[in-house]
């Protein structure tokens, strides 16, 4: 048994993990008390030693240390003062009237209103609840298809997790060891292309089924001409100004993640004062949501690295790499595996938790295999996406089923009866979002290109081709180390009395 368990310490401590999580602990006390367990099992049995677990404190300080993960607290605070602040309500109504004479127009506005929250605020939960509370009541009440009008939100709110200042774009960074101001630039593209697919969707739809997403009546659009042209400028304008203030500083080089994130969090308050939004009550619940986001990040942090650290003391990491370098196919073979893997345990876990258990496991191996990290991590986002999307535990279902009518009411325009949404028809809409999601990891396999070409990727530098050559001189041809070989040799203190002296 002994022997067993000695040889076997990898895949044990990665079963008891599976387990833990399986029973309901909290992710971040299981990966810590497994670490903790299995190392003093190590210990034990002469596989350890007890200066292991002295690294840990220094593990824990070098998180606290961390410039990189300020930048998480920062763009939450943004998200939140934004949220409140009534631009979304803006962006939506402005949108909503500006492409509701076509059919599916109100959709369209959602997708196009997502990718901009996305681009300013990074916070899915902020998204979903905005565009639920204001554009859904809408699209019923005009006769939208129920399970369309859900997915088409739910799925315009998950940008926000591929489209940057994203959350999980910082942590992946982070767990790769890759500059974050990359992995922002290699996710722009195919952010934005997954948006095109959404809305490509949409298009399809009102081709195919016309009457599941009607035009706005004309009595409904009451902005025409210059009036809706002033509107949709002065909507516009703030949020593209701080997503310059944001990605165009860090994309320019004038100001690194972190920077940016200060930059964006100050522009929101200052946004929220134009708009006569900002108050002490907002600026509390802001900084109380930030304060447990940024403590639930650190507290999984904290668990990963004593996971970590066991883990890889017992030679887990090598028994990963031998697993997934030996499957057949090779590098495509490893990435197939990969997204399958994140796919199936997105159905159980949140971004954060998979970026902190996962990604150190994986990464490394695409490393070995010559894979670019930053592809690998824009990669492994966009599928993560899919753990907000997929039923039955997708956190923006349940978003949207916190906002969504519950029960039959009568709408306070028309003054008819509308149907409730149930959780069927929100988990059915959100299928074929889901399908675009696995077609866009499909696209970024197939096209690297997506994520290289939003990227400075520098001079290629061959170092078998690196030469350094020293130049030989013959005896003559030496220069003396000091001075001119003209002039007769001076005494240093002879000159150093001179410049004293002023001569």
């Amino acid at each position: 048994m002994v022997e067993f368990i000695s040889t076997n310490m990898a895949p044990l401590m990665f079963g008891a993990l599976v387990l833990f999580l399986l029973m309901g602990f909290p992710v971040a006390f299981a990966l810590a008390a497994n670490g903790l367990v299995f190392g003093l099992i190590g210990i034990e049995l002469g596989l350890l030693t007890p200066a292991l677990l002295q690294a840990l404190p220094e593990r824990v300080f070098g998180i606290m240390r961390n410039d990189t993960l300020l930048a998480i607290p920062f763009f939450t605070f943004m998200g939140l003062i934004l949220e409140r602040s009534g631009m979304a309500e803006d962006l939506l109504d402005t949108i909503g009237q500006l492409f509701g004479p076509i059919r599916g127009g109100l959709a369209y506005a959602v997708i196009f209103v997502g990718a901009l929250l996305a681009a300013t605020t990074g916070v899915v939960a902020a998204s979903v609840i905005s565009m639920g509370l204001i554009s859904l009541p809408i699209m019923l009440r005009y006769g939208y298809d129920r399970r369309l009008a859900s997915g088409v939100i739910a799925a315009s709110g998950t940008l926000a997790q591929i489209i940057p200042p994203s959350l999980v774009l910082i942590v992946l960074a982070d767990q790769l060891g890759r500059s974050v101001g990359d992995m922002y630039a290699g996710a722009l593209i195919p952010g934005l292309v997954l948006t095109g697919l959404y809305a490509g969707y949409i298009l399809l739809t009102s081709i195919i089924k016309p009457e599941m997403v009607p035009a706005l009546p004309p009595e409904a659009r009451t902005l025409r001409g210059a009036k809706l042209l002033l509107r949709v400028i002065t909507s516009l304008v703030p949020p593209l100004v701080l997503i310059f203030l944001v990605l165009g500083t860090i994309f320019v080089g004038i100001a690194t993640p972190t920077e940016g994130g200060a930059m964006g969090a100050a522009g929101a308050i200052l946004l929220a004062l134009a708009k006569r939004q900002l108050s002490w009550n907002l600026m509390r619940q802001a900084m109380d949501s930030t304060a447990k986001l940024s403590s639930f990040v650190v507290f999984i942090l904290i668990g990963s690295t004593v996971f970590g650290l066991v883990f890889r003391a017992v030679n887990g990491d090598l028994w990963v790499e031998h697993l997934l370098i030996g499957l057949p196919g090779g590098e495509l073979g490893f990435l197939i595996v990969c997204n399958i893997l994140v796919f199936v345990l997105a159905f159980f876990l949140d971004f954060f938790e998979l970026a902190f258990i996962i990604v150190p496991l994986l990464g490394p191996v695409a490393d070995k295999l010559g894979i670019d990290l930053i592809w690998f991590g824009v990669l492994l986002g966009v599928n993560m996406q899919t753990s907000f999307m997929h039923p039955p535990f997708g956190f923006a279902l349940f978003f949207l089923r916190s906002v969504a009518p519950k029960t039959d009411y009568i709408d306070k325009v028309t003054g008819r009866k509308i149907g409730k949404i149930t959780t069927g028809q929100i988990y059915w809409g959100a299928v074929p979002f889901v399908v675009i999601q696995i077609i866009m990891v499909a696209l970024v396999i197939s096209f690297p290109q997506l994520v290289d070409a939003g990227r400075d990727k520098g001079p290629v530098i061959n170092l078998n081709d690196v030469k350094i050559e020293i130049p030989a001189f013959d005896n003559q041809d030496v220069a003396p180390p000091f001075g001119d070989p003209s002039q007769p040799e001076q005494n240093p203190a002879d000159d150093i009395m001179k410049q004293l002296q002023g001569k």
